[in-house]
């Protein structure tokens, strides 16, 4: 899991970047759930739990550039 200082640290395309894989592997962790196949359940915790800090911190971005124009 990702901490919320390193994603601070990271420019917006590197979120996107982070993100898009994170998405990726929540859903190949999902078919492994639905298949049986799951090694790590935790491991889906941690992955949703990493792209909700990722979309936070990309809505604050937003709202401080929206605040400052």
């Amino acid at each position: 899991m990702a901490k919320i200082d390193d994603l601070k640290a990271k420019t917006d395309d590197q979120l996107a970047d982070e993100l898009s894989s994170l998405k990726k592997e929540q859903y190949n962790l999902r078919f492994q759930a639905a298949t049986g196949q799951l090694e790590k359940p935790a491991r889906v915790r941690e992955v949703r739990r990493s792209i909700a800090q990722i979309k936070t911190l990309q809505n604050q971005r937003a709202a401080e550039a929206a605040k400052a124009e």
